[in-house]
C-alpha cells in the first residue's frame, strides 16, 4: 500500500490504482533493461580475470541509481568467496525483437553448460535458467542460481519471507560455509522474499515459480561476503529448470538527485574553478547554480548565480559546468543547485599547504613493514615478518600475480630461508606483500619530490635499532628521506641476498593472504625449520610454516627498474644515510654492467616482473646519468629514443627530467614528441566534462590521472611557453571531488568530506587510513560510474596502493610550487 500511495502522489493521480502500475522495463540502446529508478544489467561485465570474483558480473540490479545486487549466476557454493570456482563465459545474445538478453556459460571441469535468460514482463523481470541436459550428478545439491545483494544497502532494514518477518543483521552470526565440510545456515527460506518492504527506495521482491529461495549471509564466510539469495537447481531436469520473477519498487518520474562535483579542499584565488554538475538525463538544466559565501556569523551571501553551461552526456548522465573562476576573494564557500548543497570549501592562497601532510605523516609510516608503528595510544601494527623469507617453489603460480619459473635463479633451494630480507619496504596495498615493482616506483617518486621541492617536514620518529616508528614525534630528520631510506633498504637487501631484484615477497597460503588485522599476527616471526614439530620453537626457529615466500625469478626489466630507484636514492640519501647511499649506487652501477654483458632475462608474469624492457632500461639510464654524469648512460638514452617516440607517455617524466643532461638535438626531439603527446591527451580528456583521462578497466584511474599531472608539471617546467601545467590542478580537483558519482574527496582525511570507508588493512572495521588515496570511480559497463563509500571491499574502487601515495605527494607539492612561482 505504501508503494501505491507513493506512486499516486508522484503522478498526481488519485483516481485509479491502475495509474500505479510500474512502468514497463524496456531494453535500451545500451543493452540493459530500464524503467524509472530501476535497471537490470545482464552480463555486461565479466568476472575480473586478475583476482577472481570482483562482484561485477552476471545479472546486476541498479535501484534508484545504486548498484545493489550482482553476480546473478550459477555458482557451486551458497556463499562464494573470492577464489571459489567461477564459470567460463561463452556468449551473450541481445534480442531486441524478443525483448530479451541471454548469456551462456559453462563449468568445463564438470562438462556443464547452461543459459541464463532475462526477459521483462511488464514492470517485472523474469530470470530463467535453461539447461540443454540434466545437471551432472557431481553437481547435484551444489549448483544453484545465486543473486548477491550488497549488505550495506540493507543494513537496518527488514525482510519478509512468505510473509514471515525478519531483519538483516548488522553483523554476521552463525555457522559459516566451509567448502566440502559444513553448510551455512540460511537466514530465511521462502517461495517469495521481499527485501526492505518498508522502504520504497530499496524494496525488491523475488518469487520462485517452483522450489525454495534461501537467504544467506556471506559475511560469515568472509568479511567481504554479500547477502546471497539462492535456489538449488533441480536434478534430472533439462530445459527451463528455474524461474524467478523480480520486481522493484519505483516512483513514477523518479530522477537521481544532482551531484555537484567540486574540490573538497578548495581553490587558489587565481585558479580555474569549475564545478561539474552531474544530472539525471531527464532533469532540466534551466535552474541556476549558486556560489554562496559564508560569514563568521553564519550569514550567507550569494556571490554568483547563473544557469550552468550544458556540457552533454557522459556515461548514463548529463552534465553541466558552473564556472566561478572570477570569484577570487578568500573565504569559506558552498555551492548549490536545486536542493543539493555542497559541504563548505575554501578559496585561499594556502589551500594546498597542508593537503599532503596526512599522506606523509600518516599513510606512509602506517604502511612500513618490519617495524612496529605506534600512534599515541594506538598501535597500528607490530614489527611483522621478521622471519622473511623462504625461497618460493619452482614452477609455481601464485594466486596474486606472482610466479616462480623453472629455477630459483638463486643459490637457495625451494623452501630454504633466504637471510637478510627482513628489512625495509612498505605493505604494497591493503594486503601485506612487498611487490618490488611498487617499491621502486615509490622510491623514485619520493626522490623526485625531495629534489624538486625540498620538503623537510619532520613529524615521525624512526628507530631501526628498536624496530619502532612513532607518529607525531619529530626526530630531527626529514620524513621524506626516512621513507626513501625505508624503501631503499628493501631493494638493497634483495641484491645482497640473491644478487638481483626479485618480483616480491608474499604469504604462501590464501588463508594468510585474506588476513585482516595486525600484520604481526600473520607469522610467529620465527624462521621456519621443517625439522621441528609444527608446535615446536626454540626462540629463533619454529616448525610453524607461516613464513612469507620470496619469488626470485630473474627479470631484466625488473632489475633495471630497481637499479633506477637505487641510483636515484643514492643522491637523496648522500647526507642522510651516506653508507646506504654509497652501497645503493655501487649496486646500481654493477647491475647495469652485468645486464650490459648478458642476454636479457625476460621472465614475465602478471604485474610483478617489471614493465617493458626498453622503458625500464630508460629509467635506469636516466637516473644513472643524473647521478654520475657518465656518457655511457647518455648513449643508452639516445639509443632508446625510437621506443620513446612510440610511447612517450610511458617515458615522459624521465625524458623531461634529463633534458639538461643531454644535447640540444635531444631537447628538440622531446619537444616534437611532446607536442604529439599533447594532442593525444586532449583527445583522451575531451570525452568527459572533467577534462582528465578517465580509464575504464577493472581498476579505477586515479593513479593514471596523477601520473598525467606529473607529466604536465614537467612539460610546463621544460617548455613553459607551450604547456601551461593546468593538468596539475585538474588532477587535484578530480581527486578532491570533481568527479563522477559523488563529490567526495578520494584522499582519506583530506577535504571537508573525504573517503572514510576504504580497502586498507583496517577495512574490516569500515574505516580508513588518513592520507591514503583510493583508485576512484570505476566505470562499470555499459555506463555506470561507481565508487562505493559504504562498502570498503571493492578493491578496484577502494584499495589504497603505496605508489599512488607517492605520486600524490609530488602532485600537491607541484601545485604549491607552481602557485608560488606566479606570486
Amino acid at each position: 500500500m505504501a508503494g501505491s500511495i507513493a506512486c499516486l502522489i508522484a503522478t498526481g493521480v488519485m483516481s485509479s490504482a491502475a495509474q500505479c502500475e510500474p512502468a514497463p522495463l524496456v531494453l535500451n540502446d545500451a543493452e540493459y533493461f530500464e524503467q524509472p529508478g530501476f535497471n537490470v544489467v545482464v552480463f555486461s561485465n565479466w568476472y575480473n580475470g586478475l583476482f577472481g570474483d570482483s562482484k561485477i558480473s552476471g545479472v546486476e540490479l541498479i535501484h534508484h541509481g545504486e548498484r545493489m545486487a550482482t553476480n546473478g549466476d550459477i555458482r557451486l557454493n551458497a556463499t562464494p568467496e573470492q577464489w571459489d570456482l567461477i564459470p567460463e563465459f561463452v556468449s551473450r545474445h541481445v534480442d531486441p525483437a524478443d525483448n530479451s538478453i541471454q548469456a551462456t556459460l559453462r563449468y568445463p571441469d564438470h562438462d556443464f553448460t547452461y543459459t541464463i535468460v532475462a526477459k521483462p514482463q511488464g514492470g517485472k523481470i523474469k530470470i530463467s535458467v535453461v539447461l540443454p541436459a540434466p545437471l551432472p550428478p557431481a553437481l547435484a545439491g551444489k549448483a544453484g542460481f545465486n543473486l548477491e545483494f550488497l549488505p550495506a544497502t540493507y543494513f537496518e532494514t527488514s525482510y519478509l519471507a512468505d510473509g514471515k518477518p525478519g531483519t538483516f543483521p548488522l553483523y554476521p552470526t552463525g555457522i559459516k560455509e566451509i567448502n566440502g565440510q559444513s553448510a551455512p545456515q540460511p537466514l530465511a527460506e521462502a517461495a517469495t522474499l521481499t527485501l526492505a518492504p518498508e522502504d520504497d527506495n530499496r524494496r525488491i521482491t523475488v518469487t520462485s515459480n517452483a522450489g525454495k529461495l534461501r537467504l544467506y549471509d556471506g559475511r560469515s564466510k568472509a568479511q567481504n561476503g554479500w547477502f546471497v539469495l539462492r535456489q538449488i537447481l533441480p536434478e534430472d531436469k533439462s530445459g527451463t529448470v528455474l524461474e524467478w520473477n523480480l520486481e522493484a519498487s519505483t516512483t513514477a518520474n523518479w530522477q537521481r538527485a544532482p551531484v555537484i562535483g567540486h574540490s573538497q579542499v578548495g581553490y587558489l584565488p587565481s585558479q580555474l574553478k569549475r564545478a561539474v554538475i552531474e544530472l539525471d538525463k531527464q532533469a532540466s538544466l534551466k535552474q541556476p547554480a549558486t556560489l554562496i559565501k559564508i560569514a563568521q556569523d553564519g550569514s550567507r551571501d550569494e556571490v554568483l548565480s547563473q544557469v550552468p553551461t550544458a556540457w552533454g552526456d557522459y556515461t548514463r548522465y548529463q552534465y553541466a559546468v558552473f564556472d566561478f573562476t572570477k570569484i577570487t576573494t578568500p573565504g569559506l564557500y558552498q555551492l548549490s543547485y536545486g536542493e543539493t548543497v555542497t559541504a563548505p570549501f575554501v578559496i585561499g592562497e594556502d589551500v594546498y599547504a597542508s593537503a599532503w601532510h596526512a599522506t606523509l605523516d600518516h599513510y606512509f609510516p602506517v604502511q612500513m613493514d618490519h617495524v612496529l608503528v605506534n600512534e599515541a595510544y594506538r598501535v597500528w601494527h607490530g614489527a611483522s615478518h621478521l622471519d622473511d623469507a623462504l625461497q618460493a617453489p619452482v614452477n609455481h603460480q601464485h594466486f596474486d600475480l606472482y610466479a616462480q619459473g623453472p629455477t630459483t635463479d638463486t643459490a637457495f633451494e625451494p623452501g630454504e630461508h633466504i637471510p637478510g630480507l627482513n628489512v625495509g619496504g612498505w605493505y604494497d596495498a591493503g594486503d601485506y606483500d612487498i611487490r618490488t615493482q611498487t617499491q621502486y616506483a615509490t622510491v623514485r617518486d619520493l626522490v623526485n619530490t625531495w629534489e624538486e621541492f625540498n620538503i623537510k617536514r619532520d613529524t615521525t620518529l624512526v628507530d631501526y635499532d628498536a624496530k619502532f616508528v612513532d607518529l607525531h614525534v619529530a626526530d630531527g630528520k626529514p620524513d621524506v628521506l626516512q621513507q626513501i631510506e625505508h624503501g631503499t633498504l628493501a631493494l638493497v637487501a634483495q641484491y645482497e641476498a640473491v644478487g638481483h631484484a626479485i618480483p616480491g615477497i608474499i604469504v604462501p597460503d590464501i588463508s594468510q593472504y585474506t588476513h585482516l588485522g595486525d600484520g604481526i599476527t600473520m607469522t610467529d616471526n620465527l624462521i621456519y625449520d621443517p625439522s621441528l614439530d609444527k608446535h615446536e620453537a626454540n626462540g629463533l626457529r619454529s616448525g610453524k610454516f607461516d613464513d612469507r615466500w620470496a619469488f626470485t625469478s630473474k627479470s631484466t626489466p625488473l632489475n633495471y627498474g630497481a637499479m633506477a630507484a637505487l641510483a636515484a636514492a643514492s643522491r637523496a640519501l648522500a647526507e642522510h644515510a651516506p653508507a646506504l647511499a654509497d652501497n645503493a649506487l655501487t649496486i646500481a652501477k654493477n647491475a647495469w654492467h652485468t645486464e650490459a654483458n648478458q642476454q636479457p632475462d625476460l621472465f614475465h608474469h602478471g604485474n610483478t616482473t617489471g614493465g617493458g624492457l626498453e622503458e625500464e632500461k630508460f629509467k635506469a639510464a636516466v637516473e644513472l646519468l643524473i647521478t654520475t654524469g657518465e656518457a655511457q648512460y647518455a648513449d643508452a638514452i639516445t639509443a632508446l629514443l625510437p621506443a620513446l617516440r612510440q610511447a612517450f607517455g610511458d617515458y615522459a617524466v624521465d625524458a623531461l627530467r634529463v633534458v639538461d643532461y643531454m644535447g640540444k638535438s635531444y631537447k628538440q626531439t622531446i619537444q616534437q614528441v611532446a607536442e604529439r603527446y599533447q594532442t593525444q591527451q586532449q583527445q583522451k580528456t575531451s570525452g568527459n566534462p572533467y577534462q582528465v583521462e578517465i580509464t575504464e578497466g577493472g581498476w579505477a584511474g586515479n593513479g593514471t590521472i596523477l601520473q598525467s599531472a606529473i607529466i604536465d608539471y614537467y612539460l610546463h617546467k621544460v617548455f613553459p611557453q607551450q604547456f601551461d601545467g593546468q593538468g596539475v590542478y585538474r588532477a587535484l580537483d578530480y581527486l578532491y571531488g570533481t568527479h563522477p558519482d559523488s563529490d567526495i574527496s578520494f584522499v582519506s582525511g583530506v577535504g571537508t568530506q573525504s573517503k572514510k570507508v576504504a580497502y586498507g588493512m583496517n577495512r574490516a572495521d569500515y574505516s580508513f587510513i588518513a592520507g591514503a588515496i583510493v583508485p576512484g570511480v570505476l566505470i562499470l559497463k555499459p555506463d555506470l560510474p561507481e565508487n562505493k563509500e559504504n562498502w570498503p571491499f571493492m578493491w578496484g574502487q577502494n584499495e589504497y596502493v603505496i605508489n599512488v601515495g607517492a605520486s600524490y605527494l609530488f602532485t600537491v607539492n607541484a601545485a604549491r610550487h607552481m602557485a608560488a612561482q606566479k606570486q
